[in-house]
């Protein structure tokens, strides 16, 4: 694990019940954690580079885990190709024939400055904008800190350790805002308890590293 993410993953443990160890889910250059959205292994798109870092170079399609959370905390570190946009997706379920789910978006904000706030990195896509301005990302290229807690209805992102999503799902403001969003016709959209975690392909290069999650 590199010294960034294993400093703060320290000093999380540190304050935290051992009954509930993070789990790794890029354990030695495996996938098996992962599979396609059909249900098969990955075989095409997504591999590793000499260091260990997931890549999705060229097209692999969506990827999901092959076990469902419902109250969990996820870690991982990130970073974008210029001009790129892709996303960690949670509370994955099908609507219809889509596999969709509340999604921590990851962009090269700087490529697309007219963007609304709420389609930048680290909101949650379409729904919300990063509760706090400006939002401390790292350029393109260079990589990032993300962290996602789920409990109960409560929602929350953080990069970088800056809290930039802290919302319920299912409440008043929640519907609002979905009924002003993509997601308006997805009944329910957000609120299922259950879900797979999914890695994005939006047709951009992204790297993934030292992505961890542990049950809460």
């Amino acid at each position: 694990m590199r010294p960034l993410l294993f400093c703060v993953l320290l000093l999380l443990t540190g304050r935290v019940s051992a009954q509930h160890s993070f789990t790794n889910l890029l354990p030695g250059r495996s996938l098996h954690h992962w599979m396609t959205e059909s249900g098969r292994p990955v075989r095409e798109g997504w591999a590793f580079d000499d260091d260990g870092t997931l890549h999705l170079q060229g097209r692999g399609g969506h990827i999901v885990t092959r076990c469902c959370y419902t109250d969990f905390e996820l870690w991982f570190e990130f970073r974008i190709s210029e001009g790129g946009n892709s996303g960690i997706k949670y509370r994955v379920r099908r609507y219809g024939d889509s596999l969709l789910g509340c999604e921590f978006q990851i962009l090269d904000d700087a490529a697309f400055p007219d963007l609304s706030e709420k389609n930048k990195t680290a909101s949650l896509y379409d729904v919300f904008a990063p509760r706090t301005q400006p939002v401390r990302v790292r350029p393109a290229g260079e990589f990032n800190v993300g962290r996602i807690v789920v409990r109960g209805q409560r929602l929350k992102h953080w990069i970088n350790g800056q809290l930039t999503v802290d919302e319920r799902a299912g409440s008043r403001r929640w519907r609002q805002h979905i009924q002003q969003s993509k997601f308006r016709d997805r009944r329910g959209f957000g609120c299922n308890r259950t879900g797979r975690i999914m890695l994005t392909d939006h047709h951009s290069e992204v790297w993934y590293r030292n992505v961890f999650i542990r049950p809460l």
